[in-house]
């Protein structure tokens, strides 16, 4: 099989690396990539949001599969052109990413499928900022309705940072506050069939603690050794499978990954959000403990075969990422600065610990960075501990001026057992 994937970041290069390695790929493909996945895959320049464009490169390809890894394009409709020239694309149609694109249409679909989430308004004007505001109290939880590339949620207890976010979004939902650990779980489905992951914790806040302003995600790690046994299954019943079936319900169903951002409360398991896609940096965990070879898992979701596949194999191992990310991130980030250090990586960590890309590129013969999230340094190990100190000793090889990294990921969760490791904020 061919295999396309469109995208250029860690999510990405994840997908890539795993599909790299399944004997069934004869020919991998990446668009636009970047200089990590360059390794692993050839690399053709496409617009991502064009799904014309993405269609005529997947058929010049001779592609038999399309992973489409970025939320903006599938809200974009591309999964939809794809299919439209007959090749099977693993993403939902645009209609259905509105899980992900639009907050108020996930809490319409959660609220006709009886799936517990958090009590919420839709707001547009002032007005009714200020009375959803007033009537959840503090800390508020604002939220952008439309795609903001994992940074349009504001947690606050200041009232007036709150007001102002919310003024900046054409439409929010401001909702009450989860407390509680929060798990993200994965499930790939072809809109009848729902098959979890294992789930991952990352950690959304920039600086150790949980402290600093929101990310699209600093590390995570995975198994959870303080969830509930029960937990995947428990998910699949209240929350995965009754999705899948009201969006099929209401003519429109969902294909592709199924992304439940969950709380876990005093209360129970509640939805804190829905994504249409994989998971960055949870996917590096994730597909780091997955033995089952990734294509046939994606083909049956793409084909609707999932009823009839083989049930998923992991390995014990456990698996920690760590972010390192450029010089003032996530605000506006230094981009253009050498990295070092990654021959160091493959030559003296691997196979247990390696690099993916999420911002690189190449020039003149070097790997420079060219995005906030620049590189996830993933390690695999008989457990948190060993994982974790595998990550951060490759880590420790790698050289970029000005980069910051969390020194915290995975570290309550591997030093005490029965215990949550630190909510990814």
């Amino acid at each position: 099989m061919k295999v396309l994937v469109i995208g250029g970041g860690a999510r990405e290069h994840a997908l890539c690396r795993s599909l790299s390695l399944d004997p069934d790929v004869t020919a991998l493909y990446c668009a636009p990539g970047n200089a990590g996945i360059a390794e692993v895959a050839e690399l053709h320049p496409v617009d991502a949001l064009d799904g014309d464009a993405v269609a005529r490169l997947a058929t010049e390809l001779g592609a038999g599969l399309v992973v489409v890894g970025p939320e903006a394009p599938l809200v974009a409709g591309v999964a939809d052109a794809v299919r439209a020239v007959g090749i099977p694309c693993f993403g939902p149609s645009g209609e259905a990413a509105q899980l992900e694109g639009s907050k108020a249409f996930a809490k319409d679909v959660m609220a006709g499928a009886g799936v517990p989430t958090a009590r919420s308004y839709v707001c547009t004007t002032p007005a009714e900022i200020d009375e959803a505001l007033d009537a959840f109290g503090a800390p508020y939880v604002v939220k952008d309705d439309g795609l903001a590339a994992g940074k349009g949620v504001v947690v606050t207890d200041d009232l007036a940072a709150a007001r102002d976010h919310a003024l900046s979004c054409d439409r929010v939902v401001i909702e009450e506050f989860l407390d509680g650990p929060e798990v993200s779980l994965f499930a790939i489905t072809d809109g009848t069939t729902v098959l979890p992951l294992q789930p991952a914790q990352d950690f959304k806040r920039a600086l150790d603690g949980d402290a600093g302003p929101n990310t699209g995600g600093m590390g995570a790690y995975s198994p959870l050794p303080w969830a509930d046994p029960k937990l995947v299954d428990e998910v699949l019943e209240t929350v995965l499978q009754p999705t899948v079936d009201e969006l099929r319900r209401r003519g429109t169903p969902f294909s592709g990954l199924l992304y439940a951002g969950l709380a876990i409360t005093s209360r129970g398991v509640r939805v804190i959000e829905f994504n249409a896609r994989f998971g960055d940096p949870e996917t590096q965990v994730v597909l780091a403990r997955l033995r089952t070879p990734l294509a046939g898992v994606l083909l049956a979701s793409a084909n609707g075969t999932l009823d009839v596949l083989a049930p998923l194999t992991w390995r014990d191992d456990a698996a920690v990422t760590v972010v390192i990310a450029s010089h003032n991130y996530p605000d506006t980030p230094r981009t253009g600065d050498p990295i070092d250090g990654l021959a160091e990586v493959a030559a003296q960590d691997a196979p247990d610990a390696y690099v993916l890309h999420a911002g690189t590129r190449t020039e003149g013969g070097s790997v420079v960075s060219a995005g906030g999230r620049v590189l996830s340094v993933t390690a695999t190990g008989r457990d948190l501990a060993a994982a974790r100190e595998r990550a951060y000793t490759a880590l420790g090889r790698i050289r970029l001026d000005g980069s910051q990294h969390r020194t915290d990921i995975a570290l309550k969760a591997a030093g005490a057992p029965g215990a949550p490791g630190a909510a990814g904020g």
